[in-house]
């Protein structure tokens, strides 16, 4: 067949296709290849000091499909060469139809190209695809099909907007300008499918896709951030809902960021007046910053108590838990902390420890001794006042039973066994107790059970009280009262003598008269000389009993003295006493009180008595009298055992007595101190070199004639 004319006027001109086709395609590469650098900036642009060290791999493997799309380029270029190559042929032929083979060639080779582009996109992991400005998908990866759940078949030609809730096609078309301008644009996109309410986000890059001069399209390529974007809005939904504070500060402890809670807590009604303060605002001392740290600082976890400073200017306490962030150099950016308000509970802890130093005090200045014993029987508190009452420090007594303590008590552990056993819901005790020194307490406990918070005893609390003054106060009361009885009874006792006394006397005295026999004559005199003596018996009982006079009169200390002797002859003889009574001659008057006198002699004679018997059978008791330049003394001096020295400062003190309860009241001595401090005299204690106590009594010489 010959060429049609017409054709040979009009050749075509498919090479001139084919090179469009060729630029076409290294513009395509050229244009991916700017595509993935853009995303690749848009991506990691912000982030790459930030970026975790799993995701550090994406710019290596965005490398990777850069290498492999220029692979795929390399192949579709040889194609096109075959291409130029078949028609180069067919051009060679002009006017003549193609064959069929040539057909079917040229349409393998397109076919095949299109499958290689297809299989390049699908192996994304991302989505990718490409669309017309009004929203016409031209292809799309596998990647668009698993998130769609539809194939590819009812994809390619299908409006995006027909799957898309979110964003509408008003919302594209606003920024559609914007794109059509700059020819890209790239950021993160909210998407929700019809089918599918959960919304997606995506790190998006869009680039035009030119023909000539006029974009007709977009090329897509999109990263699935909804994971991450998921865990940020959890961050920042708890970052906002945390009643502890959190921030964010530069290492000089400037605030970068707070969440509400911080805000409030320090007083400041927005975040961005709380950003804007300056950290001296913050600080309450200055120096180094609070939230901040030194610049040596290796900004590891930190735990610890800081004071802020509110916006009012009061002062609060935080428990501050911190730690740095560091960049991709090693270097310290900011660090991150979270903040919690303990004010309130400092000043609690700080009410609760004066609290129990008040209590602590209180029960060191009950004047009770406080005692809690333990199921056990063991002490677990012991207050101070045991060291006055017994002579032991609290500490010596914790943890020991009550049976364990040297001359414990019988009484205080039936005392406890009661309370304990549940007989007796309060209970009370009186024993006797010894102190450390040696001297005997008297002592009163009173207890309850101690019971735990869920009602279960738990122990014993028991107060003990010395009741030693109220005991022998009672004692001497009751024997002024015996006293004061037999004070009556020896007045009535000595007039009913003094009759028939007389009467003897009398008598003996006329019969001595009348008498010639020698014998009866003496047996008369000695029963004269026994009734007169008697009779003076009587006379010093009756002296001694009857009240005293008020005032002071000159007195004769030698009768004094004489007349106590002669009321405790009879005792003294009985306990093989013997009495050396030195009577020196020229002895001045004194001035007192001799009833009072002589129930401090009386004293003094019978503790010296006491103490001859306490170490032998018999003994002497040495009185001696004497004078000074405006006194004169009597001195009493024993051989018995003496006085120890660390008693010696104490006798003279109320109740003190070195005996067993019920051998003295320990008020002896002390009345004896009493009445002579009244007649401007003393009575005074020492220890005989030669053995023995004395005690020498002094008072004031009678200036009367």
């Amino acid at each position: 067949m010959s060429p049609d004319p017409a054709n040979a006027s009009n050749p075509p001109r498919l090479p001139g296709n084919l090179d469009r086709e060729e630029s076409q395609l290294w513009r395509w590469l050229l244009g991916f290849m700017v595509l993935l650098a853009v995303a690749l900036a848009g991506l990691l642009y912000e982030r790459l000091e930030n970026i975790p060290f799993q995701l550090r791999a994406i710019p290596f493997g965005i490398l990777a499909l850069s290498i492999l799309f220029a692979v795929y380029a390399y192949g579709r270029r040889r194609e096109v060469s075959d291409l130029k190559g078949l028609l180069r042929g067919l051009q060679e032929h002009v006017g003549a139809a193609p064959s069929e083979e040539q057909l079917d060639q040229l349409s393998q080779v397109i076919m095949r190209s299109q499958r290689n582009f297809k299989e390049l996109i699908d192996s994304f992991d991302d989505p990718a695809c490409a669309v017309s400005l009004d929203g016409t998908m031209r292809t799309v990866n596998k990647r668009i099909t698993e998130v769609t759940g539809l194939p590819y078949s009812e994809l390619v030609g299908r409006k995006i907007y027909d799957l898309l809730e979110e964003p509408t096609q008003e919302d594209v078309e606003r920024g559609l300008g914007n794109f059509l301008q700059r020819k890209r644009w790239a950021g993160t996109v909210r998407v929700r499918l019809k089918n599918n309410s959960r919304p997606l986000y995506f790190e998006c890059a869009l680039n035009g896709i030119i023909k000539g001069d006029e974009v007709v399209g977009a090329s897509m390529l999109g990263r699935d951030v909804t994971e991450q974007r998921e865990k940020e809005l959890r961050f920042t939904e708890l970052f906002e809902t945390l009643q502890e504070g959190v921030y964010f500060s530069t290492p000089e402890g400037r605030l970068l960021d707070a969440n509400p809670a911080l805000v409030s807590m320090l007083g400041y009604m927005e975040k961005r007046d709380l950003l804007a303060a300056e950290p001296a605002a913050l600080n309450i001392d200055p120096g180094q910053p609070v939230l901040g740290r030194a610049v040596d600082d290796r900004g590891g976890l930190r735990t610890r108590e800081i004071k802020l400073r509110r916006k009012d200017g009061t002062a609060a306490v935080f428990l501050d838990s911190s730690r740095a962030v560091w960049d991709t150099s090693g270097n310290i950016i900011r660090y991150q902390g979270t903040l919690v308000d303990i004010t309130e509970k400092r000043k609690m802890e700080q009410q609760l420890a004066q609290q129990e130093e008040f209590r602590a005090r209180l029960l060191e200045s009950f004047p009770d001794l406080i005692l809690v014993v333990d199921l056990e029987e063991r002490y677990t508190f012991v207050s101070s006042r045991a060291r006055d009452l017994l002579g032991y420090e609290p500490k010596e007594m914790l943890g020991k039973k009550i049976s364990e303590l040297e001359d414990h008590s019988p009484e205080l552990a039936s005392l406890y066994n009661e309370l304990v056993s549940g007989k007796e819901l309060f209970a009370a005790a009186e024993y006797g107790a010894r102190h450390r020194d040696g001297s005997w307490r008297t002592m009163r406990a009173a207890g309850s059970r101690l019971v735990d918070a869920e009602a279960k005893t738990s122990g014993v609390i028991i107060s003990v009280r010395d009741i030693t003054v109220e005991r022998k106060l009672e004692q001497q009361v009751v024997q002024s009262e015996r006293l004061a009885a037999m004070g009556a009874m020896i007045g009535g006792v000595a007039h009913e003598l003094n009759n028939p006394l007389t009467a003897i006397m009398g008598v003996s005295e006329l019969l001595q008269d009348t008498e010639t026999n020698e014998a009866s004559r003496k047996q008369l005199a000695m029963l004269q000389q026994q009734a007169r003596r008697a009779a003076e018996i009587v006379q010093n009982l009756t002296y001694f009993s009857r009240p005293p006079a008020p005032g002071k009169s000159r007195i004769n200390l030698v009768e004094v003295v004489e007349r106590t002797l002669n009321l405790h002859a009879y005792s003294l003889r009985k306990n093989n006493v013997t009495v050396d009574f030195l009577k020196e001659p020229g002895v001045p008057y004194a001035l007192g009180d001799p009833h009072q006198l002589m129930q401090v002699f009386l004293n003094l004679i019978v503790n010296a008595e006491q103490a001859i018997r306490e170490v032998r059978d018999k003994g002497t008791l040495r009185i001696r009298l004497g004078k000074g330049d405006n006194s004169v003394w009597v001195s009493f001096h024993d051989d018995g055992p003496g006085i120890a020295k660390e008693n010696l400062a104490s006798i003279f003190d109320p109740f003190y007595t070195t005996k067993r309860p019920g051998r003295g009241t320990g008020l002896g001595l002390s009345i004896c101190k009493s009445v002579m401090k009244e007649h401007n005299g003393s009575v005074e204690a020492a220890n005989s070199p030669e053995g023995g106590a004395v005690f020498t009594v002094t008072l004031p010489v009678s200036a009367v004639g």
